[in-house]
């Protein structure tokens, strides 16, 4: 599979705010049903669901405890709890995001969705 790098294209957003990825990104990045949708220094960024692995859940996680000052036996207790988390968290996200793409829901942030304060 070819990597894609900085490539750009326009392409228009519909009055249900959807888009349509152009069929050359939707292929190389391996995009099916579900992408997760985040924000990132001001820009969109959609990620397919099959390429979104739980060791980069896992990683993240772990920087996370380690920087609250979880060790040992504490750390694999939250670890195991707060990784088991995720899924469902997507889940919830990814029905929100439909429900609000079909104007049934109001937006909603990332601290509604983990409970937790956005880090920058």
């Amino acid at each position: 599979m070819e990597m894609l790098r900085t490539h750009s294209k326009r392409v228009l957003i519909s009055s249900k705010r959807q888009i349509t990825i152009p069929q050359k990104y939707y292929v190389d990045l391996g995009f099916d049903r579900e992408a997760i949708c985040t924000v990132e220094d001001g820009k969109l960024v959609l990620i397919p669901v099959d390429n979104v692995s739980d060791g980069e859940f896992s990683e993240q996680i772990l920087e996370e405890l380690i920087a609250e000052g979880f060790s040992g036996e504490s750390l694999l207790k939250e670890f195991k709890k707060r990784r088991s988390e995720v899924r469902p968290a997507v889940e919830k996200m990814l029905k929100q995001a439909k429900d609000v793409a079909v104007d049934k829901a109001d937006y909603v942030t990332y601290k509604d969705i983990f409970d937790v304060e956005e880090t920058e």
